[in-house]
């Protein structure tokens, strides 16, 4: 496209989803040719990226499970026409070939075969986990992401990139079948980064050496606090000697406990006396029950007593969130007060005897995880080509992880497996709330969650290789009948190269201290 500069006065706010794709304004500065074309962010050094790795892989992965596809709240909501943008080249036509090949033709088959490149890569913004689509592309140190800037860059927040940034190609509910990148440097324009203007919504992010799980090991308690990789505790039934050797040796200290098998518990009228007899020991306890059972005791139900409330907290009232009210489905009562969600939690003593032996005795036994270096995420997945100033009107392949539903409420996609669109691209119409005056369309229905796919030219579903051509950046309604109809992508120029060279060029390496292939401090 011929070289524009933009530079509006008002930023806007995080990117997403869909665009009415109406006439943009255009406001241009005597100084702003003076602007720097590219921004670079450092997203993570080596140390931090050890903790962000081990971020989105404690808990068996349960950040990653809990992360939701990354959209906003902008759906067309008339008619609108497709083409009429400013899409075009600004130069000559180049490329660079996929990871390892010589030549790649392109195939159109019945069954596309998914690039093993394409993934998902993972941020926070605040205190919540997000997703975007990716793809691993072709680079000198063979460690580059391609995505969309939105995926990547928000100036609203205090170095210009959003947290925690990771690539995992192959993601499928929880496991990473090749490993986490975390992201190292990231690359867009500069319109982009400081301006938000979608015609540049591109970012080529430079990304770690993969970590990958190497196994576990038992180890003392003072190993496992000092660990600063993924590490976890659990309880391990042992035998009553083994619990008294244990409290011998450590302690008040001792990683030990002892609880009542509630199988053998057996309740006893209130008034029968504490201590041990021929049955067991008779001991004191109390339960949370519910309200109308709480108001029945010490009336000779249940064994309950209430004379002695004064022993334990009577009535714990909670106040929570509407969520939280709606999805209780405890013993606590639930009432609204004064506006507030809020939940009664009431309590009783019982007297109960424990049979002998059927006390159970615990040991905590500490684990830390090992992690391997992955190796880089080309050698390991490949990477796509790049292509720049193609003519508009080929064919492509664009593919991603779409999720959210159909403006109509339709959800065919999970955001699970990644799905593809084929077809001619053509000049977008102009987006005016995204700057977006010169991006390429494609008729497309993947959802939300499909952001920073890959545009694929040539591809080769043999090889399962061709020429990224452009991500996905927007998505709309094109005849407002409640479907998902278009996705729009910033057309790939030489200033996209020039960016993207920059990217390709800057060496990342590992992120672990390795004792042989195995991390030792992650």
């Amino acid at each position: 496209m011929n070289t524009r500069v933009k530079r509006l006065a008002l930023p806007l706010g995080g990117a997403l989803a869909a665009t009415s794709m109406i006439g943009a304004t255009l406001v241009t500065s005597a100084n702003a040719a003076t602007a720097p074309q590219k921004k670079m962010v450092s997203l993570a050094s080596a140390s931090n990226a050890q903790k962000i790795a081990t971020y989105w892989k404690s808990n068996g992965g349960a950040n990653l499970k809990a992360a939701a596809q990354f959209t906003g709240a902008e759906q067309t909501n008339q008619k609108i026409k497709l083409g009429g943008g400013d899409a075009a080249p600004d130069g000559k036509a180049g490329s660079i070939l996929p990871t390892g090949q010589e030549k790649v033709t392109p195939t159109k088959v019945k069954n596309v075969n998914l690039p093993k490149t394409i993934g998902k890569v993972f941020f926070t913004v605040g205190d919540k986990e997000y997703w975007c689509s990716a793809s691993s592309v072709q680079a000198k140190y063979r460690n580059l992401v391609a995505t969309a800037g939105h995926c990547v860059f928000d100036e609203g927040v205090q170095n210009g990139a959003l947290d925690n940034w990771v690539f995992i190609p192959g993601y499928y509910q929880g496991k990473t079948p090749w490993g986490i990148y975390v992201g190292k440097a990231a690359y867009t324009h500069y319109d982009f980064a400081v301006y938000e203007d979608y015609d540049s919504d591109y970012a080529f992010v430079t990304v770690y050496n993969g970590i990958a799980y190497a196994g576990e090991k038992q180890v003392t308690k003072k190993t496992f606090d000092e660990w600063g990789g993924y590490k976890y505790a659990k309880d391990v039934e042992i035998t009553e000697k083994e619990y008294k050797q244990l409290v011998d040796e450590f302690g008040k200290d001792a990683p030990v406990f002892a609880k009542a098998d509630p199988d053998a518990e057996k309740v006893v009228p209130y008034s029968t006396p504490l201590g041990k007899t021929p049955a067991g020991e008779v001991k004191l306890y109390t339960k949370e029950v519910t309200k109308d059972e709480f108001a029945a005791a010490g009336n000779g139900n249940h064994n309950f007593n209430q004379a002695n409330y004064k022993s334990f907290p009577q009535v714990k009232a909670d106040v929570v969130t509407k969520e939280q009210y709606d999805a209780y489905t405890g013993k606590g009562y639930k009432k609204i007060v004064d506006g507030a969600y809020t939940i009664e939690h009431y309590f009783v003593e019982y007297k109960a005897i424990v049979s002998p032996g059927a006390v159970k005795y615990f040991k905590t036994v500490y684990f830390i995880e090992y992690y391997k270096d992955a190796g880089r995420l080309g050698d390991n997945v490949g990477g796509q080509g790049f292509t720049w100033n193609q003519k508009v009107g080929q064919p492509v392949y664009a593919f991603g992880y779409p999720a959210a539903p159909h403006p109509d409420g339709d959800k065919p996609f999970t955001g699970v497996t990644p799905k593809w669109c084929y077809g001619k691209t053509f000049a977008a119409a102009a987006a005016a709330k995204f700057k977006a005056e010169a991006q390429i369309g494609l008729k497309c229905s993947m959802t939300a969650g499909s952001s920073g796919g890959p545009w694929i030219l040539k591809y080769s579903s043999t090889k399962r290789l061709g020429y990224i051509n452009g991500v996905t950046s927007l998505i709309g309604d094109a005849d407002t009948n409640g479907r998902i109809d278009f996705a729009t992508s910033p057309y790939f120029d030489t200033e996209t190269y020039s960016i993207y060279k920059s990217a390709a060029n800057l060496w990342s390496g590992s992120i672990v201290t390795k004792d042989g292939d195995v991390v030792t401090k992650a």
